[in-house]
């Protein structure tokens, strides 16, 4: 709690960033001191100084009625950047993005599966842009498609990922990249960009190469006691006893992805391949075709059922899916519908939660390893931090 004049300022000019960012910079300045609860005169003070550092640009707003122009505060254009990525089985991508949430794609490249051919050219490219412009960048958030523990150290095990350490191949300090799950990132994103923004209980569920699921409590995805929660994927839920390479027998996701697509029509698979045949056979599945329309209902089925078990367990609001599983929902609807509803518990039928499509593409985790490193930057030691380094 603030108790001195220069803490309440210190703390709202973080509120005021923290507002500006999560609107996606389109509040005029007048609907944001009426948001924050502050006085006018307070407000005008407060956007003067974080435009003289440079973290605020205001601009008229688009549509303004007679008079004065309405203006809007936004990022600066020599304001502060992170660097996102997403880091795929099969390739990465790179983006720059600002204060209010835009995003700019430096950079995609597909990569080998290995942890040097995945993470070298990965680390090269961050830095590359860390230091141009010069000051800028203060932080990079990576997001990567298996369990993460503490200090980066990463498992994905369909690539046999053992342990990398992320930050060390990339080349980065440990305090200035931040490592995240990819499902549990997505369902940050959700949260402070997407359709689970007011909701305080939620389930995200993303479908890639296989499945990975976590529970949102109060925008917050929850980690767990070490950081590795966001593991639904690796639950026995639909009756299944196959050992997986995680290490577990009988997992959710060897059920529901592009790799039991790709193993329910014997076609090879694993290794981060099969992205793009995973695709085809959900159109060829569209189109009518019996084989890949067999896949896919089961995919369906199986993603329904493990729903089911979970929304017992749980009890959220709403559930929603990124990546592939919007078109297994999509595909073959009434059959993740039966099984979805066969699953539940009596009391649950009556009301149960909607099932819908993520609003965010599959950008979900990209902008949430965005979320990561603005959740850092916006506080008043990440304020002090830029001051420090721009004087």
């Amino acid at each position: 709690m603030a108790t001195t004049s220069g803490e309440l300022r210190a703390h709202n000019r973080v509120r005021l960033l923290r507002a500006v960012h999560d609107c996606g910079a389109t509040l005029t300045r007048s609907r944001l001191t009426r948001g924050l609860d502050l006085a006018r005169g307070t407000a005008s003070v407060l956007v003067g100084g974080l435009v003289e550092d440079e973290l605020l640009h205001e601009k008229p707003a688009p549509e303004h009625p007679r008079g004065r122009p309405t203006l809007v505060p936004g990022p600066h254009p020599r304001g502060p950047l992170v660097l996102a990525a997403d880091l795929r089985e099969d390739a990465w991508e790179l983006a720059a993005c600002e204060l209010g949430g835009r995003v700019t794609v430096l950079a995609e490249q597909d990569h080998d599966g290995t942890p040097e051919g995945a993470l070298l050219p990965l680390g090269a490219a961050i830095r590359a842009q860390r230091g141009s412009p010069r000051g800028r960048v203060v932080g990079a958030g990576v997001a990567v498609a298996g369990p993460v523990r503490a200090g980066g150290l990463v498992d994905v095990p369909h690539l046999r990922w053992r342990s990398v350490n992320v930050p060390e191949l990339l080349g980065l300090p440990d305090g200035w990249v931040r490592v995240g799950n990819d499902t549990a990132l997505a369902g940050l994103a959700e949260a402070r960009r997407g359709l689970l923004r007011g909701v305080q209980v939620a389930l995200h569920l993303h479908v890639d190469f296989d499945l990975g699921g976590v529970l949102v409590v109060g925008g917050h995805p929850l980690g767990g006691a070490s950081g590795m929660g966001a593991e639904f994927g690796h639950m026995p839920l639909t009756g299944g006893s196959e050992p997986c390479m995680c290490g577990a027998h009988g997992c959710w996701a060897l059920e529901v992805g592009a790799n039991a697509l790709l193993r329910h029509l014997g076609l090879a698979y694993g290794g981060g391949r099969g992205r793009d045949q995973a695709r085809l056979l959900l159109a060829r599945a569209a189109a009518g075709e019996e084989a890949a329309s067999a896949a896919v209902t089961a995919n369906s089925r199986a993603l329904g059922r493990g729903i089911a078990a979970l929304v017992n367990a749980h009890d959220p609001e709403v559930v929603t899916l990124s990546g592939l599983a919007p078109d297994l929902h999509d595909r073959a609807a009434p059959a993740l519908s039966r099984a979805f509803e066969d699953g539940l518990m009596t009391i649950r039928r009556d009301r149960p939660p909607r099932i819908i499509p993520s609003a965010l593409g599959r950008r979900g985790s990209l902008l949430g390893a965005m979320e990561s490193v603005f959740d850092a930057f916006l506080t008043p030691e990440g304020l002090a931090t830029w001051l420090s380094v721009r004087s």
